[in-house]
C-alpha cells in the first residue's frame, strides 16, 4: 500500500516537473481529483452490492458475446464458432481471432448507436459531466467532453462539443486531448474484458471502472502540466443526433463499427510483424544475459520502474514493464492479449488486477495519430497547437493511467 500510495504521489510530481507552469499549480483541483479517484475506486471495489452489479455485466457481456457467436457461426461456419466438421485435435486450435473474436466490435457499436438514438448515453453522459463540474470545478464544455469520453471514442467524444472546440481555452484543450488518451471507447471495452476475463474475473466491471476513475486522473494530470490561464468555456453542448429511426441507428452504428474492425485487424498484422522484425534485428546484436535481445526485453527495463511505482513486486516489474512498454509503443490490444496468455504465476492475481487498471487508456502512438488526425479536421484553425500539445498529451494519458493503477494497488 505505502509503495502504490507513494507511486500516486510521484506521478503527479512527474506531471509537475514537466509542467508549462510549474507556479501556477491548482491545488484544489489536484485534491479534488485524487480524492475522486480513491472515492469512486473504494466504491467500485469494496461497497457490498457492486461486485453483484458487476457480476451483471459480466452475464450481459457473456449474453452479447454468445448472439455474437450466433452471427459469426452463421457467416463464417466454423471459423467463426460453428460446429467443427473435423475433431479438434489441440485445444483451441480452431479459435481464429479475426472471425471469431473481433467481429463482437460490429455488435458493441451498433448496440451503442442504438442506446445513443434511443438518448440513454446522453442521459448518463451528461449525469456524468454534471458531476465532473461539481467536484472538479471544470467548465461544461470540457467536462462533457471528458465525460463522453469515458464511454466513446477519442474522436467521437470531441464531436459532442464540436460547438466549443475552437473558443476552449489552451487548457481545456489539452485536457479534452488527455481524457481521450486516458479512457477507452466502449466499442472495445467488451472485447478487452473478454480476453481477459480467464485471468482477472470480472475483467468487465474491471475496465469500465478503471475508464472512469481515469477520468478525474486525466484532468488532474492536464490541469498541472498545462494550468488555466484564461476563464473556462461555458455551456453544456447537446449530442448531435444524426440517425433518424431505430435501424438507422443500428445501420450507422455498425458501419462505424466495420471501419473499426478493419482498423483493428489491419494494424494489428502491422504491428505485430514491425515487433517480429524489430526482433529479428536486434538479434544480430550480443545475447544479454544469456538471452537475444528483444525489443519487449527492452520496453521492460525501460518501465520497470515505472510499473513498481503503481505497486508492482519488483520480481514481477520486468514482466509487467513490458506489457505497459508494449501498451504504449504498441497498443493496449495486443498488451491485453499478452497477458491474457501469460505463463501461470508470471504476475500474481494482485499485479494483473493493477496492470488492468494501468494499462486501460489509448494512450500510444497510433492513437495519438488518430486523434491529431480528428481534431486537425474539426478545428484547423488551432493545428498548430495540436499536434504541438500532442507528444504531451500522449504522455499526460499515460500518467493518468499508472495514477489509476497505483489507486488500485493502494486499495487491494
Amino acid at each position: 500500500m505505502a509503495q502504490s500510495g507513494f507511486g500516486l504521489l510521484a506521478f503527479v510530481f512527474l506531471a509537475w516537473l514537466i509542467s508549462e507552469n510549474r507556479r501556477r499549480i491548482p491545488l484544489g483541483t489536484v485534491a479534488a481529483g485524487l480524492a475522486l479517484q480513491i472515492g469512486v475506486a473504494l466504491l467500485m471495489l469494496h461497497v457490498p452490492g457492486v461486485e453483484d452489479f458487476f457480476g451483471l455485466l459480466n452475464r450481459g457481456v457473456q449474453a452479447i458475446s454468445h448472439a455474437t457467436d450466433a452471427g459469426t457461426a452463421f457467416v463464417f461456419g466454423y471459423l467463426g464458432g460453428g460446429k467443427l466438421p473435423f475433431a479438434e485435435t489441440s485445444p483451441g486450435a480452431s479459435f481464429v481471432l479475426a472471425f471469431k473474436a473481433l467481429p463482437l466490435i460490429l455488435v458493441i457499436s451498433a448496440l451503442s448507436s442504438l442506446l445513443f438514438y434511443w438518448r440513454v448515453i446522453p442521459v448518463v453522459v451528461g449525469v456524468f459531466s454534471l458531476f465532473l463540474q461539481k467536484t472538479m470545478r471544470i467548465g461544461g464544455a470540457l467536462g462533457l467532453g471528458v465525460a463522453a469520453n469515458v464511454f466513446v471514442g477519442m474522436v467521437e467524444a470531441p464531436l459532442t462539443i464540436k460547438p466549443y472546440l475552437s473558443r476552449m481555452t489552451r487548457s481545456e484543450l489539452f485536457a479534452l486531448m488527455t481524457s481521450g488518451m486516458a479512457t477507452i471507447a466502449g466499442t472495445v471495452l467488451v472485447l478487452y474484458a473478454m480476453f481477459i476475463e480467464k485471468v482477472v474475473p470480472g475483467a468487465v466491471g474491471h475496465i469500465l471502472t478503471a475508464s472512469i476513475i481515469s477520468a478525474p486522473a486525466a484532468i488532474v494530470v492536464a490541469k498541472v502540466m498545462v494550468p488555466e490561464s484564461a476563464d473556462v468555456t461555458r455551456g453544456a453542448a447537446k449530442p448531435p443526433q444524426t440517425a433518424s429511426s431505430s435501424m438507422d441507428a443500428v445501420t450507422r452504428g455498425t458501419m462505424d463499427g466495420l471501419s473499426v474492425f478493419l482498423n483493428v485487424m489491419a494494424m494489428l498484422i502491422v504491428l505485430v510483424a514491425l515487433v517480429a522484425l524489430a526482433n529479428e534485428i536486434l538479434s544480430l546484436l550480443p545475447d544479454v544475459g544469456g538471452k537475444p535481445l528483444t525489443l519487449q526485453g527492452i520496453l521492460g527495463w525501460v518501465m520497470a520502474p515505472v510499473v513498481w511505482l503503481t505497486g508492482i513486486p519488483w520480481n514481477e516489474c520486468m514482466t509487467a514493464g513490458t506489457l505497459m512498454g508494449t501498451k504504449t509503443v504498441l497498443n493496449e490490444f495486443i498488451a491485453y492479449l499478452n497477458m491474457a496468455n501469460l505463463p501461470e504465476g508470471a504476475l500474481s492475481q494482485r499485479s494483473m488486477l493493477i496492470m488492468t487498471y494501468a494499462m486501460c487508456g489509448f494512450a500510444n502512438l497510433g492513437s495519438l495519430g488518430i486523434m491529431i488526425g480528428g481534431l486537425n479536421v474539426m478545428i484547423p484553425e488551432r493545428r498548430r497547437e495540436i499536434v504541438g500539445m500532442g507528444m504531451k498529451s500522449l504522455v499526460s494519458g499515460t500518467l493518468a493511467t499508472l495514477m489509476t493503477g497505483a489507486v488500485v494497488g493502494l486499495l487491494t
